[in-house]
């Protein structure tokens, strides 16, 4: 073979790898913010060169004693890999494509033979297939990679959520937890986000992350299980992100979106249930009248500052989006409908330095803010039917603003060409801003609980949210890889501070208000009910209370690891990763007293990847390993914050009309009174947890094959097998104390002490013993120490299992496409940290084991268990002008429950009248057991997206019309639903069982220009 011929096969290779790899997914190596290549040079001693296409950033590796060479921690982007040997060019392999986390291998052989002698004979080089596969065997997890070229092309909303969904094993979460979804059956909390490898998860509520100007994104890992020791602090998927980064040439580009309200299908109404019921068929919210108008508008810079060396690039994005809807159906006038107006504006900046070609260093700036300013107004059903009328005066309102600046350093040092030193540090802060209209702060709240004529009123609202409220954060890590020989060891340490300040206290300039109230007459010298010893007045038995209320506050979680891992080539077929995690968590109150910590918690990596034929054509892997999840700041504010709640009872002579206020004040009882007997004060930290509380934590095991079928295709499944082995929780329960005080020979007095502690609702470990140090009045702590017997709950349960199988056609010039199909079983007691069942968002502090009779019948199909679902997506080339794509989803529905009242049977009858919930929360309809999961499930939710997009062939591809058309057939089903089967009492029917709550988006259009030059 000639060497024209060589080079001409060599360019060929290229663009099939290009064009392949563009939007190839799949499975891949580690979920860093880098990648790798590495082959075989067929000879020892060799040079191999690795050269950025846009950046010029080189490095030069020589292969070992086996003729194998490695490439770690490489920036994502199109390299060449050239062998030299004694200064002269072997071969090249041009435009190999680096993407987030995975392993490319470009491998060089000698046609005929092995040896470093005929090696230096060019005309009989190659590149082995290897190269141009699509199937990394480098790998060990599952994960799937979106570059920026691929979301172009497809029809997907964007979002990091929209993309996420595309990724096998990820569904959307309930709508009461809007932009998240579930990954593998977790719940919507138990993800992890991280933007150039720094963690950008919600530290309050873990639930969504800080997001970006979506065309800043360059590539979007969706790590969906197995992921190594590097990283951790997820239960449920990982989302990582490394975004754009300037070249040796100078790009510009702008784009312009377009969402009219015009062209969105109405909104389905929702309706009345049939349940017997005066509101039958009437609307309970009517959703035809919400309207969306949406325009985006982005802009881009990059290119070297200092050619070869120093880059940028910059981008912004603005959103403005107005929307109009009604509120759940008032029955006069009140602010039944909305009127909101958003304006998103963000950025991101990052600049790359490459000192030497030995050491880089990086730093990204993202703003990401949302403003809203939402008016409400009358909207008003005439009674008994379907006729509204809507007020034109404003009645309220509220501006919000969230938000805040991201910074990220990192420095990455290649000190030799077996290793490599990385470092990253970064910090955040975002404040939200909650600001009312029509709040005077200077007026105290006044309200009138008497039926009277003309009630006393002053004031709009009667408690505020911190107007200092933020969230910020602060840490990094340190990475060191070491080549020796067939072992690539990794060690690391890394930490992360998470601080919120929330809360809620009392609106006005005195942090109380004035609430008046009566005993009646006749009354005088009786005690105020729940007045703490205060009694009525005579006369007409009108009194005031002043009532105080603050609750919340500034409070930390502290998380760090460190890890070992070894990735062992023990043949050049079978790669072994064998990896131990240690994680601490530590959650501290308001007083930055620590409430929870779980110290050395153990959690160890295995993994298996075998390269079957040697070729890279077929590969088996298998991974097992431990993950842990910390407490987000949340659950502080729910159970270790203080909460001032105080009542002062006065009789009054009058008000003054001016203020509300009352005069001639005479004290009615003591002083302030609170069922909190705290008086604001924090909970002793030692007593808000069980002592020594295990952390949320959860194994897995995946078990998977992937297969190149043609040059083009290739195919796959995996198993996934995840088990929940211990949660957090809250219970409430006054009984187990109550019992263990009396079983050791303790008086009434101090078993009621301790019973109420109990029941004032402590972080535990559901299913197990634990150890609880409680109040016995005095301020001295007890231990209390109950088996999982004598707490009565059940053993914890949540078991995913599912089946992936896929088939991908790599892009061959005309086409490229994916098809997903998963078969799972999501089954157990409990959904985690939320309890989707009734949307309820206090993370780690559900419902669900506040008493053992709520976990009655609660084994079964749990909320995120979606049998069936099929994802598809891609596009076609029809000509360089014109490309169509389309996108489709086909989800089964989720399970519906019937839930109400705990039997009221004598044996029932001490729970029912002194511990019981009076509500429809238990597993029960009608006095009869209904488990979890048993009542029909929820109908599939199918949806199709099309796109097109033509590129003038005057403009050379720079300008692109595009038009994506959402839902295209208007599929709006019921995505969950009321589950209250009863209510006001056992075999009392509710008349909005079954009422959905929301429904899937209509079908709605985007229009799109795209300039880039």
């Amino acid at each position: 073979m000639s060497k024209t011929s060589i080079h001409r096969t060599l360019r060929r290779s290229a663009l099939t790898v290009a064009l392949g790899f563009c939007v190839a997914s799949g499975v891949h190596a580690q979920s860093n913010v880098a990648g790798s290549i590495s082959g075989s040079t067929g000879q020892p001693g060799a040079t191999v060169v690795i050269e950025n296409v846009n950046t010029g950033l080189t490095r030069q590796i020589t292969s070992d004693a086996s003729g194998r060479y490695s490439a770690t921690s490489l920036p994502t982007g199109v390299y060449n890999v050239t062998l030299q040997r004694d200064g002269q060019v072997l071969a090249t392999q041009e435009r190999v494509e680096v993407q987030l986390g995975s392993g490319r291998e470009v491998s060089f052989a000698t046609a005929g033979g092995a040896g470093g002698a005929a090696a230096t004979d060019l005309d009989r080089i190659m590149v082995t297939a290897s190269a141009a596969s699509m199937i990394d065997v480098s790998s060990t997890d599952t994960r799937t990679v979106f570059t920026a070229q691929q979301l172009e092309k497809l029809p997907v909303g964007r979002s990091i959520e929209a993309v996420a969904l595309l990724a096998p094993g990820v569904i959307q979460a309930d709508s009461r937890y809007p932009g998240t979804a579930s990954f593998g059956g977790s719940a919507a909390s138990e993800n992890a986000f991280y933007i150039n490898g720094y963690a950008v998860t919600n530290p309050l509520t873990n639930l969504g992350s800080t997001t970006l100007p979506f065309d800043g994104i360059s590539q979007m890992q969706v790590i969906t299980g197995g992921y190594g020791a590097e990283f951790g602090r997820a239960t449920g998927g990982v989302v990582n992100i490394v975004t754009n980064r300037g070249g040796n040439e100078w790009k510009f580009g702008g784009l312009m979106t377009y969402n009219p309200a015009s062209l969105r299908a109405d909104y389905r109404n929702i309706i009345y249930p049939n349940n017997g019921t005066a509101n039958d068929g009437l609307i309970y919210q009517k959703r035809q009248e919400i309207d969306v108008n949406s325009w985006s508008y982005g802009l881009s810079a990059s290119g070297p500052i200092i050619q070869d060396r120093l880059f940028v690039y910059v981008t912004a994005e603005a959103q403005d989006q107005d929307q109009d809807g009604v509120l759940a159906r008032p029955g006069g006038a009140t602010n039944g409908y909305q009127r909101s107006h958003y304006e998103i504006p963000r950025w991101m900046a990052k600049l790359d330095w490459n000192i030497t070609d030995n050491h880089l260093l990086e730093v990204t700036a993202v703003s990401d803010i949302t403003k809203q300013t939402v008016d409400y107004f009358p909207y008003v059903y005439t009674p008994g039917t379907n006729e509204t009328t809507k007020g034109t005066s404003k009645t309220g309102g509220y501006y919000y603003e969230d938000g805040g600046e991201l910074y990220i350093g990192k420095y990455t040092g290649y000190l030799s060409d077996n290793l490599t030193l990385s470092a990253l540090y970064g910090q955040q802060k975002q404040d939200h801003v909650a600001e009312p209209f029509g709040y005077d702060p200077s007026v105290v709240y006044v309200s009138d609980s008497r039926s009277i004529p003309d009630p006393i009123q002053r004031g709009t609202y009667a408690q505020l949210a911190f107007p200092d409220a933020f969230d910020e954060t602060e840490g990094g890590r340190l990475d060191l890889e070491w080549r020796l020989a067939d072992h690539a060891l990794r060690l690391g340490y890394d930490r992360q501070d998470s601080t919120s300040r929330a809360g809620q206290v009392t609106s006005g300039p005195n942090g109380y208000r004035w609430i008046y109230q009566t005993c009646g007459t006749g009354h005088a010298g009786d005690a105020i009910p729940g007045g703490g010893g205060a009694i009525c007045p005579g006369g007409s038995g009108d009194y005031v209370s002043q009532y105080k209320y603050a609750n919340g506050g500034t409070f930390t979680v502290k998380q760090w690891a460190y890890y070992l891992e070894d990735r062992w080539q023990i043949t050049d077929q079978w790669l072994l990763t064998l990896g131990l995690r240690n994680e601490n968590f530590r959650n501290f109150n308001a007083d930055n007293i620590v409430y929870a910590e779980q110290k050395n918690q153990w959690a160890p990596r295995i993994g298996a990847s075998w390269d079957v034929f040697g070729d890279s054509s077929l590969k088996a892997f298998a991974n097992a390993g431990r993950y842990h999840l910390a407490m987000p700041n949340n659950v502080a504010l729910r159970g270790a914050a203080g909460s001032l709640y105080t009542n002062e009872y006065f009789s009054f002579t009058g008000f003054d009309p001016a203020t509300g206020a009352p005069l001639g004040l005479t004290a009615l009882g003591d002083g302030p009174y609170s069922s909190n007997r705290e008086y604001g004060q924090a909970p002793d930290p030692d007593s808000v947890t069980a002592k020594g509380l295990k952390s949320h934590f959860q194994d897995e095991f995946v078990l998977g094959f992937e297969k190149r079928m043609t040059d083009s295709i290739n195919v796959g499944a995996r198993y996934v097998h995840r088990d929940l082995k211990s949660a957090i929780d809250d219970m409430c329960d006054y009984r187990p104390a109550y019992k263990w005080a009396i079983d050791r020979g303790m008086s009434e007095e101090m078993a009621d002490q301790l019973g109420n502690e109990l029941a004032n609702c402590r972080l535990f470990n559901p299913g197990e013993a634990n150890t609880f140090m409680l109040d016995d009045g005095t301020g001295k702590l007890v231990e209390v120490a109950l088996t999982a017997e004598e707490l009565g709950f059940p053993k914890l349960k949540r078991m995913y299992q599912g089946i992936d199988m896929f088939v991908e056609r790599a892009f061959d010039g005309k086409w490229y496409g994916r098809l997903d199909y998963t078969l799972s079983r999501n089954y157990g007691n409990a959904e985690g940290q939320l309890k989707s069942d009734v949307g309820q968002g206090d993370v780690s502090q559900t419902m669900d084991w506040d008493h053992p009779e709520l976990m009655d019948y609660a084994n079964g199909y749990l909320p995120n268990d979606r049998r069936h679902y099929v994802k598809g997506y891609g596009f076609y080339q029809l000509t360089p002008e014109w490309r169509f794509s389309a996108a489709a989803t086909f989800q089964s529905g989720r399970p519906k429950n019937c839930t109400g009242y705990y039997p009221d049977t004598p044996e029932n009858e001490e729970f029912n009248e002194f511990y019981a919930y009076g509500g429809p929360y238990y597993h029960y309809c009608n006095g009869q057991p209904v488990a979890r999961g048993t009542s029909g499930r929820m109908p599939w939710t199918n949806k199709l997206d099309l796109g097109v997009s033509y590129a003038p062939n005057f403009a050379n591809n720079a300008l692109v019309f595009s038009l994506d058309v959402f839902n295209v057939f208007d599929s709006q089903v019921a995505q969950n639903m009321v589950e209250y089967g009863e209510l006001g009492g056992i075999g009392v029917p509710y008349n909005q069982t079954g009422r959905p709550l929301s429904f899937s988006t209509p079908r709605n259009v985007r229009f799109a220009v795209r300039y880039d030059f």
